[in-house]
């Protein structure tokens, strides 16, 4: 069939044609948005799950639903190779130039780019070893520390107070949150905690791996009372079926019950996998119907696609270590394991493995659903290691 008219769309991000099983999260998120333009009390979201569930898909829907509600949306990923502080500079600095210029009474905007300065100045914030000059000097005193952890919160409240002066609401959006370091997400929970203490109409909507309530709880107690932290995981079969069926009626075409059926087993119900299936059963097809046939001949080139992108460029990052770790786990099936049972297949003693299990947490490819215990963050990822690695 025309792969023009193709309506999956499998990608980091990518909206997919037919967002469902995510309607409580959406619903959560516009009261979340209602209530604060209201200056009402609501506890921030904190999405959660593993790679390929679409977290970051309802994060940018979530943005959509931000803007249309009057919010001014700043939108950052986290990664390891750049500070909290200087992901946040850059968009700060054009907000709040944005609400200078919109007429009213007051300075605080003004004020806002002030206290910006001198935080910048505090924890040496520079872009490309270039620093980032504002036209203005800076307030002393205000959030020019360089103690991260005190500064953040005071330039949140400098930018909230400018935003309700010009009665506009601010929504921080994060994707990635894990990948901060402790410090930098104790501060983001300490200035989030001052906005609601304060009922100023900014916002946190965030997304990370299943570790990151352990990590918000670990670096402030108080993080459950200031964050919800709903589960995003893999959809149901009927969700899963209609994702696939009612974008491909929509244009005309069907799958037949028992391909979807397939489709749904191969891909155990995550959104990411059942775009991959999807498109290139689409493609593959000739005619209306797609059939179990077409989707059987669809998954070869669907897993080699997966293993040279999804997988590999993940595969790639690790050490010879890691992966010996990670093919390990692989091998005592599905599900989560315990670091002794790894340790055994390895033929080492279990506190030898401190380092790797520690390096691979941090690099967000392994997490712990409870004391002990390992499990992947990467859906069908213990399959990929088989494959990559038939041997350990």
């Amino acid at each position: 069939m025309d792969p023009i008219r193709n309506p999956f769309s499998p990608g980091a991000g990518s909206p997919p044609p037919e967002l469902v099983g995510r309607e409580r999260i959406l619903e959560e998120a516009r009261i979340l948005l209602g209530r604060v333009k209201e200056r009402r009390p609501e506890k921030s979201i904190l999405l959660t799950g593993l790679r390929g569930v679409g977290k970051t898909v309802l994060l940018n829907e979530i943005e959509r639903l931000a803007s249309r509600a009057g919010y001014r949306t700043v939108a950052l990923e986290a990664h390891e190779e750049k500070s909290l502080a200087a992901l946040l500079v850059p968009p700060l600095r054009g907000l709040l130039y944005d609400l200078d210029r919109i007429a009213g009474v007051g300075d605080k905007a003004k004020r806002g780019l002030a206290v910006l300065k001198g935080f910048m100045n505090g924890v040496k914030v520079s872009l490309g070893g270039i620093e980032v000059g504002l036209d203005i000097d800076p307030e002393k005193g205000a959030a020019d520390s360089g103690d991260l952890e005190s500064d953040l919160p005071n330039l949140f409240l400098a930018v909230a107070e400018a935003a309700e002066e010009r009665s506009i609401p601010v929504a921080l959006l994060i994707d990635e949150l894990q990948y901060f370091e402790p410090k930098e997400l104790s501060a983001l929970i300490m200035a989030m905690h001052k906005m609601q203490q304060r009922q100023l109409p900014m916002v946190l909507l965030g997304a990370g791996l299943p570790i990151l309530p352990k990590l918000a709880g670990e670096s402030k107690s108080y993080a459950e009372r200031l964050f919800n932290f709903p589960d995003i995981g893999a959809l149901s079969e009927s969700d899963a079926i209609k994702a696939l069926r009612d974008p491909t009626r929509a244009v005309g075409v069907d799958f037949d019950t028992n391909a979807l059926e397939e489709i749904f087993r191969l891909t155990q119900g995550y959104p990411y996998f059942l775009q991959e299936w999807g498109y290139q059963s689409w493609n593959r097809a000739v005619a209306s119907p797609i059939t179990l046939a077409v989707v059987r001949e669809a998954t070869a080139l669907v897993i080699e696609r997966l293993d040279a992108n999804f997988f590999r460029v993940r595969f790639d990052r690790l050490t010879p270590g890691e992966k010996r770790f990670l093919r390990a786990m692989a091998g005592l099936g599905p599900g989560a394991h315990r670091s002794g049972d790894i340790a055994d297949a390895l033929g080492v003693k279990i506190y030898s493995l401190g380092p790797a299990r520690a390096n691979l947490i941090r690099k967000g490819m392994i997490f712990s659903p409870a004391h002990g215990d390992v499990a992947f963050t990467v859906p069908l990822f213990d399959k990929f290691m088989l494959r990559a690695m038939p041997e350990l």
